[in-house]
């Protein structure tokens, strides 16, 4: 069994190898809008994930998962002849959501700075409802 070590290092070299392979393997134009994005390799090095990105709509994002889903005996025959390893991991291409998750928490992440404005706004010039110290001691405490 292959330490975790060594699964990071393949999974590496496996994502470098896939963003290659996919321009030289599959000879379609669209392909030019993926990018691979990560890669993980199980710890028995048997099976390889690939993540990838695609830049468009996701009527091209459905095109560029069904290329991938049909060329994938191919990706792995290439990954193959250039990894020096006993077993050529499988492959299983996932679309990377990363990118889309994080535009949507930026966008959160400014509705919640407009409102931290606001209510800075609300705050200039008001003074707070009770004493300065609200936890104001008897004097006969104080010398006890």
């Amino acid at each position: 069994m292959a330490d975790s070590a060594r699964a990071a290092r393949l999974a590496k070299r496996v994502q470098v190898l896939m963003a290659q392979s996919l321009r030289t393997v599959i000879k379609d134009e669209r392909i030019d809008n993926v990018t691979v994005t990560d890669a993980r390799v199980t710890n028995d090095l048997q099976h390889a994930t690939v993540y990838y990105t695609v830049f468009g709509e996701g009527e091209i994002k459905a095109e560029i998962a069904e290329i991938l889903a049909k060329r994938t005996g191919a990706l792995r025959k290439e990954l193959g002849r250039n990894l020096t390893i006993r077993l050529t991991p499988t492959l299983t291409f996932v679309a990377d959501e990363i990118p889309e998750n994080a535009s949507q928490l930026d966008e959160l992440l400014a509705v919640a700075r407009e409102k931290d404005a606001e209510v800075a706004s609300l705050r200039e010039g008001k003074s707070f409802a009770g004493d300065a110290d609200p936890y104001k001691k008897d004097e006969d405490e104080e010398e006890a």
